[in-house]
């Protein structure tokens, strides 16, 4: 089970959290939470999507206990350059990651969650409204805004990068 699982719960928890100790904590306790509680799953809804809500509750109960300040976000976040509009096509790879990093960065948690959940480990509306507990709308709102910041912030991000390329020629 944490084999199969393990990656994920991380992810969520890190993405929650931003601190990779308070993450690993997380995992950690999800695992054992989801052990002692197996005999409680009912099968409406996938394992993993039990699972990863147990991570989620957890994850946010401890933000809310310890206030955990905003460190970093992970680095997986190839999948969100995929989904951005043709201007970042301009940017080389390497870049094209920094730059969607930087604009994770800067978004509030919950919509960090929110794009890593849809657009890095493409888990339906669905599962992530069970996860999170939040509604299909708010969720569905909270995409298309993260999509908008991100999409303003990294086009800003790359006007900026041009118009140093243009300098230094």
């Amino acid at each position: 089970m944490v084999d199969k699982y393990k990656d994920m719960v991380y992810s969520i928890a890190i993405k929650i959290l931003r601190d990779t100790d308070e993450a690993q904590d997380i995992a950690q306790d999800s695992f054992i939470k989801a052990y002692q509680q197996i005999g409680a799953f009912q099968g409406r809804s996938k394992f993993s999507t039990w699972l990863y809500t147990i991570t989620y509750r957890t994850a946010i109960t401890r933000l809310k206990q310890n206030k955990v300040e905003i460190v970093t976000l992970g680095d997986d976040i190839d999948a969100i350059a995929d989904h951005l509009p043709g201007q970042i096509d301009l940017l080389q790879s390497k870049q094209v990651k920094h730059y969607v990093k930087m604009a994770i960065d800067k978004l509030p948690q919950i919509d960090a969650l929110l794009v890593t959940l849809y657009y890095i480990n493409d888990l339906p509306i669905k599962e992530i409204e069970e996860i999170t507990g939040l509604s299909k709308p708010n969720i569905k709102i909270k995409l298309f805004r993260a999509r908008k910041v991100l999409e303003s912030d990294l086009k800003f991000l790359m006007d900026n990068e041009q118009g140093a390329n243009n300098e230094s020629k």
